[in-house]
C-alpha cells in the first residue's frame, strides 16, 4: 500500500444529546488499567472531582492510548498475545465508549500516537526494538496489514509527530538515542532523516517525550536519571539539538542511576522516571518518577525552552501515566500499584498541584487520556 491519500478521514456521528442523556460535564477522562483488562470513564467536573461511569472492556495488559485528533475515537492497545489495538466511539455528551473495530499489530507496544490527520497509527516496541506504521481506514479500523514495520534500536519506548506533521521521533532507552524520522503524510510512510539519530549522554534511558505547542522544542524524560531535556527543534530540517537538562529529582533524593528492565539486579532505590507533560499554554511541564511516587513540576522559559525544577508532589503508587486536561486546570494521575486515580487543580500562577480527590481504579492503572468537548 503506497498511499493513503484516498482514505476517508472520518465517518460522521450524531452530536445530538436527548435531555434525557445530557451529561453534567463535557470533559472525559480514561484510564486503562493492564490487569483488569479495561478503561475506565470518569466525567470531570469544572471543580476538579471526577465521576466514575462505565468501565468498558479492552484487553489484559492493555496499556497506552490515543485520541484522534478530531475526538470522535479513543484507541488502546493491548501488549498481551494476540497484540491489538481497539478503536472506540466516543460519545460526545456522556463520555461512553462503544468498540467499533479491534485490529491486530505487528508487536507488544508500549507507546502508540496518531499523526495530526487522524489517518496514520504510530507504534513503538520496547521488546521488539522497532516502530510501525498502520493506516487508519474510513470508518475509522486500524488496517491490519502494517505500511511500515521498521528495526531501529534496542527498547523503542515513545513515537510522536511534530507539529507540522512531518517530522517523527523515536527515543530508545536501551541505546541512549533518538530516531529522527520523516514523515511523508501522502504515503503515510517515514524515512530516515539526515542525520538519522541524536546520540544522548551513556547511561541515560530516553523514555517519553512532547513538543512544545510553537514547535520550538522537544523536551525529553530519561528513565534512568530522570533528567528533562530540552532540545531544539529545526523548523526546516526537523532536526533536534540538545540545549539544557535538569533533575526531576529533589535535591535530597536518594535514588541512584537505574538500568534497563528487565534486569537482576535490586531495583529498590533505583531512578524509574515514566511520563511528562505541558500545560496548553506552555507554562509549566510536570514528569513522574515511579519509585519515589512523585509529580515533579517544572517552570519553562519560553524564550529559550529552558526548565527550572519547581517541586515535587507526592502521587499514586508507582505513577507510570497521568495527563493534564485540555483548559489546564487539572492534572489526572494514576498509579499501577494503587487501587486510586487522583485529581489536582494547577496553580495558573505558580504551577503549584493541589489534590483535589482520590477516585476508585482498576488493577495496573497505567495510561491516562482526557477529551474535552466544551
Amino acid at each position: 500500500m503506497k498511499s493513503i491519500s484516498g482514505l476517508a478521514r472520518g465517518i460522521s456521528m450524531a452530536a445530538t444529546i436527548s435531555a434525557a442523556g445530557v451529561a453534567s460535564a463535557a470533559t472525559f477522562v480514561y484510564v486503562s488499567s493492564a490487569e483488569d483488562g479495561d478503561i475506565g470513564v470518569y466525567a470531570l467536573k469544572a471543580d476538579g472531582t471526577l465521576e466514575p461511569r462505565e468501565r468498558v472492556a479492552a484487553a489484559k495488559v492493555v496499556m497506552p492510548m490515543a485520541v484522534s485528533p478530531d475526538k470522535r475515537l479513543l484507541y488502546a492497545a493491548s501488549r498481551s498475545k494476540p497484540y491489538s489495538v481497539h478503536a472506540y466511539t466516543i460519545d460526545r455528551g456522556t463520555g461512553a465508549l462503544k468498540l467499533v473495530a479491534t485490529s491486530p499489530l505487528a508487536e507488544s507496544f508500549p507507546y502508540i500516537s496518531l499523526d495530526r490527520t487522524g489517518r496514520v497509527l504510530f507504534g513503538a516496541s520496547y521488546g521488539g526494538n522497532l516502530v510501525s506504521v498502520n493506516a487508519i481506514g474510513g470508518d475509522r479500523r486500524v488496517l491490519p496489514e502494517p505500511l511500515q514495520v521498521i528495526p531501529t534500536a534496542r527498547n523503542a519506548h515513545a513515537i510522536r509527530v511534530d507539529n507540522s506533521n512531518r517530522f517523527v521521533y523515536v527515543p530508545h532507552l536501551g541505546t541512549d538515542q533518538i530516531f529522527q524520522f520523516v514523515f511523508d503524510e501522502r504515503s503515510g510512510r517515514l524515512a530516515s532523516n539526515t542525520p538519522p539519530l541524536v546520540q544522548m549522554k551513556a547511561g541515560t534511558g530516553p523514555r517519553h517525550l512532547i513538543v512544545s505547542s510553537d514547535n520550538r522544542f522537544v523536551y525529553l524524560l530519561s528513565e534512568l536519571v530522570a533528567t528533562v531535556t530540552t532540545l531544539s527543534l529545526d523548523a526546516k530540517t526537523g532536526l533536534l539539538s540538545e540545549v539544557s537538562s535538569v533533575s526531576a529529582l529533589p535535591p535530597d533524593s536518594k535514588l541512584q542511576p537505574g538500568a534497563p528492565r528487565p534486569n537482576s539486579r535490586n531495583t529498590d532505590n533505583d531512578i524509574w522516571a515514566a511520563d511528562l507533560h505541558l500545560t496548553p499554554d506552555g507554562k509549566f511541564l510536570y514528569a513522574s518518577e515511579r519509585t519515589s511516587s512523585t509529580l515533579a513540576a517544572f517552570s519553562v522559559d519560553s524564550a529559550s525552552g529552558k526548565l527550572t525544577f519547581l517541586s515535587s508532589t507526592p502521587t499514586e503508587k508507582q505513577p507510570r501515566g497521568f495527563a493534564i486536561d485540555p483548559k489546564g486546570k487539572f492534572l489526572v494521575a494514576s498509579g499501577e500499584k494503587s487501587d486510586t486515580i487522583s485529581t489536582y487543580a494547577i496553580d495558573a500562577a505558580s504551577g503549584a498541584l493541589k489534590a483535589v480527590g482520590k477516585y476508585p481504579t482498576g488493577k495496573g492503572s497505567n495510561w491516562v487520556e482526557i477529551v474535552d468537548f466544551e
